[in-house]
């Protein structure tokens, strides 16, 4: 299994210890030199602070951090965990996705979400009624504008008439694209849509659903509900390769674990065919997270 990280830099107020070049240099080395497969950040432009005083978070701009992450690493890959897709326009979220995989040399992965901060969805002028048509919408609208070639789409309020993003994506015909979520709804759209299932545990991992607002996987048994219906909606539909399951994370904030749990939890999610997962690092300074990251580099990763 490949082992991914969440990145520390959304934490407002650790900001002076990880909000800064100096930081993203130290933490994209260690974590790339630990063994991490990929980076990610989560995006939240502009949240509510009611949803922030009862434990959201705060986030850096996404496409600015894995660029800055970029390019001091060769190796990691850069993913979005996860784009709230309804609120930029598809050939805007296109453009960057292309010079990012480009200029990374073929390391961006865009893992997509519909969202479900109403009052952020208010912020950014997105419909949040239509937030799932439009995700819809908008994966098809990415698929097309990412080509590298001519391109003609209509959408709801935009519209493209052979138009071209050049150079396209360096990855072909376009960056791995996950589904975020635990719907149903999520199952289908990454059959239909997507090349990889990207769901999270919430509360059963220390994640609190009234801030994540979205439907319940709660431990080994829902995933592999959804796994199960996942392959029953590819046969509906006559997918024939299954998609692939990138799992959010699999330890929880502040979770005392030894090596060999943590081992043996891998295992036994890659039984389950998970072929992702992240594993959460801990420190309250730049130095303690780098010091995790690398313990659990040497711990677990190397293990596995």
């Amino acid at each position: 299994m490949k082992l991914n990280v969440p990145m520390p830099f959304d934490d407002a107020n650790l900001a002076e210890q990880f909000c800064s070049v100096e930081a993203v240099v130290q933490i994209g080395r260690t974590v790339e030199k630990a063994g991490f497969h990929a980076a990610m950040v989560t995006d939240h432009p502009c949240p509510t602070g009611r949803w922030l005083d009862a434990g959201g978070h705060h986030a850096q701009d996404p496409f600015v951090m894995l660029a800055l992450l970029g390019a001091v690493t060769t190796m990691l890959r850069l993913q979005t965990g996860l784009l709230v897709l309804p609120y930029r326009n598809p050939f805007v979220v296109a453009r960057s996705v292309a010079t990012l995989d480009r200029l990374s040399n073929g390391r961006m992965i865009l893992s997509v979400g519909a969202g479900y901060l109403k009052g952020e969805f208010r912020a950014v002028g997105a419909d949040f009624n239509l937030r799932n048509t439009l995700m819809d919408e908008y994966m098809r609208a990415l698929k097309t504008s990412l080509s590298g070639g001519e391109f003609t789409f209509e959408g709801t309020g935009y519209q493209a008439f052979g138009n071209r993003i050049q150079p396209g994506p360096l990855q072909k015909p376009h960056p791995p694209l996950l589904v975020g979520g635990n719907s149903r709804r999520a199952i289908r759209r990454v059959v239909e849509l997507g090349d990889a299932w990207n769901p999270f545990f919430t509360s059963a991992d220390g994640i609190d659903t009234a801030t994540t607002r979205t439907a319940a996987m709660t431990g080994e048994a829902d995933l592999i509900a959804g796994i199960a219906y996942m392959k029953e909606y590819c046969g509906q539909v006559g997918r024939q390769v299954l998609p692939k399951v990138v799992l959010g994370i699999i330890t929880a904030p502040r979770e005392k674990c030894s090596p060999q749990a943590l081992v043996d939890r891998i295992g036994r999610y890659t039984e389950l065919g998970v072929e992702a997962a992240g594993l959460i690092v801990e420190g309250r300074s730049c130095n303690e997270w780098c010091d995790d990251a690398e313990r659990l580099g040497g711990d677990v990763i190397s293990k596995i």
